[in-house]
Order: structure tokens, then sequence, then C-alpha cells
């Protein structure tokens, strides 16, 4: 199953901050496709059919595509001093 970094976790949390109708939300990844990649969004709920990702009370929520593509990646977030993020993916140490 996906896992976030504390960094990642953060990031979530402060991005959901963001959107009142969606406080006690997450952020939804989406598997778009192999030319597009991954969307993010910020959801107020999963969907019926999400994976439901919890670290540190961040919440991540994964279509059934992306949830089977990112089983066993680290989901890691970069925050620049101006507010923005910058999210990576990793694999996970054995």
């Amino acid at each position: 199953m996906l896992t976030m970094t504390e960094t990642a976790a953060e990031a979530v949390k402060t991005i959901v901050s963001k959107v009142p109708q969606a406080s006690d939300g997450g952020v939804r990844i989406r598997d778009a496709g192999a030319e597009t990649g991954y969307e993010l969004s910020v959801a107020p709920a999963p969907e019926p059919q999400d994976t439901v990702v919890v670290t540190d009370g961040a919440k991540v929520f994964l279509d059934e595509s992306a949830a089977t593509a990112l089983d066993d990646r680290v989901l890691d977030a970069e925050m620049s001093q101006d507010g923005s993020v910058r999210f990576a993916l990793g694999t996970q140490a054995a």
C-alpha cells in the first residue's frame, strides 16, 4: 500500500486546510492514463471504491487503478517558501 513521508502528510494537510468545503477530506489521486500520469485534487470524501491512506491525520484517496499502480510507492513532498508543493513518488524500502 502507498505510504507517505511526514513531509507529504504535512503538505496534504496544508492543501486540504485551504479548501473549506473539504475540511475533513483529503487529496485524491486518480490514474489518468499512461500519457497523462496522475491527477491530484482535493476531495471532501473518498469515492466508494477508493483506497484510503492515512498518515498523521493526512488523508489520501486512491482510485482503484492508482491504488494498484502505487502499491509499493512512497509519496513525498517538497514545500517551497511561497507555499507551493511539489509531490514525488519513490520506491518503498524492502
